[in-house]
């Protein structure tokens, strides 16, 4: 009996029916390809998975990207890794789970334990400076053309619009990301509830394991690997928000309460997070090769990650019913509005900082203009991007 072949949307087949290892390998290839080339933080993975597997590809309509980006917002953990692993589900089930986040998160993975190595072996990291210089701006008219095409899809009527605009607004005063996602599920329901003319009082969806970095674990009498192992596997479970909340984290278990690592290193590791591809968490992956070597680097990636998988798996039973009550379709709604916003207010903020001068302002768009005409993969984006950083910093 042949393998069952699963195409765009949720699987027609049933729960946990086979795929054929040809669709899983598509899969895996493409993660593998977007966790080499993906810089730019969770915005800009947001938009180059939309340009992939919506535009190119149309495995999946704008309608179902915004509904499982809308639905990995409600869990812990990294959000376009979270993504990844959810469309991988979509895609080929749970084989597509396994294999789109462990082909995202391995690039960035390894060249994290690369760099780390280079910074405990020689006290410094390789210059990446120029070649950011150029790819950043790249990245930015990539998330510019994904918010573009999102826009139809997500606002729906004058009442999303304001309620975009005023999410937007809220994130860029400094309000805490979860609470402007939140607020804006909040009120997308209550105003449905308002039109329905309900009296019942509606809640929020659960969500699980909210912690402000208090340990969930007691520090265990076994030695530093476990202990590195539970503390990542802790921050893994409980984290929402960016890499800011990232780094609060980080410095209240490794720096203060462990004393593991020192200030400026943290830094030096986040720093490394941001300015390699694919997730902004194998910053974990630095710190456990500085504290445990490789087998720390190992540890530590998978204790940081292993809850995005499981939780994924379980959202993936809740995420075709959000749309099956008007209730939880009207939520849904306004979280993906609020996510919206907060992708505009990354990628205008990481605007104001790569877009420097005539040339940054060239390269992004130049890079916005070819997006709209062709049909060209965002690898040559960034290649591109990085070509020219590298020429004006040889150059100058």
């Amino acid at each position: 009996m042949a393998d069952e072949q699963v195409t765009g949307g949720p699987a027609d087949g049933p729960e946990g029916g086979k795929v054929s290892w040809r669709t899983v390998r598509e899969v895996a290839l493409l993660f593998l390809k977007l966790g080499t080339i993906a810089f730019g933080g969770p915005a800009a993975h947001t938009a180059m998975m939309r340009d992939e597997l919506v535009r190119r590809r149309g495995w999946v309509s704008d309608e179902r990207f915004v509904d499982l980006m809308g639905a990995t917002n409600l869990i812990p953990g990294p959000n376009s890794t979270e993504l990844a692993i959810h469309l991988g589900f979509d895609r080929a089930r749970r084989r597509g789970l396994i294999a789109a986040g462990l082909c995202f998160i391995l690039p960035a993975a390894l060249i994290v334990t690369a760099l780390a190595w280079a910074y405990v072996t020689y006290g410094t990291t390789p210059a990446v400076e120029g070649i950011l210089y150029g790819i950043v701006p790249a990245v930015i008219a990539i998330i510019a053309h994904a918010l573009f095409g999102l826009l139809r899809t997500v606002i729906k009527n004058v009442w999303f619009a304001l309620l975009a605009v005023a999410a937007l607004a809220a994130y860029l005063l400094g309000i805490n990301e979860l609470l402007v996602m939140a607020a804006g599920a909040m009120l997308a329901a209550a105003a449905h509830a308002f039109r329905r003319r309900q009296e019942a009082a509606h809640g929020m969806l659960a969500l699980p394991l909210l912690g402000l970095g208090s340990p969930l674990f007691p520090d265990p009498t076994g030695g530093q690997l476990a202990q590195l192992f539970l503390t990542m596997l802790k921050i893994g479970s409980v984290l929402y928000g960016s890499g800011y909340v990232l780094l609060a984290f980080l410095r209240g278990d490794f720096v203060e309460r462990l004393g593991w690592i020192t200030g400026p290193q943290l830094v030096d590791a986040v720093s490394i997070g941001q300015v390699t591809p694919g997730p902004v968490f194998t910053t974990a992956t630095f710190i456990g090769y500085l504290i445990a070597g490789p087998a720390g680097a190992f540890l530590a990636t998978v204790a940081i990650f292993l809850p995005s998988f499981v939780f994924v798996g379980l959202l993936t039973k809740l995420t075709d019913r959000l749309r099956s009550s008007a209730w939880t379709s009207a939520l849904l709604d306004g979280l993906n509005v609020a996510a919206l916003a907060l992708m505009a207010g990354v990628s205008f903020q990481l605007g104001r900082t790569a877009i420097v001068d005539p040339l940054t302002a060239v390269i992004a768009l130049a890079t916005l203009a070819l997006l709209w005409r062709t049909r060209l993969n965002n690898a040559w984006y960034i290649a591109a991007g990085a070509a020219i950083g590298l020429a004006h910093t040889l150059l100058t």
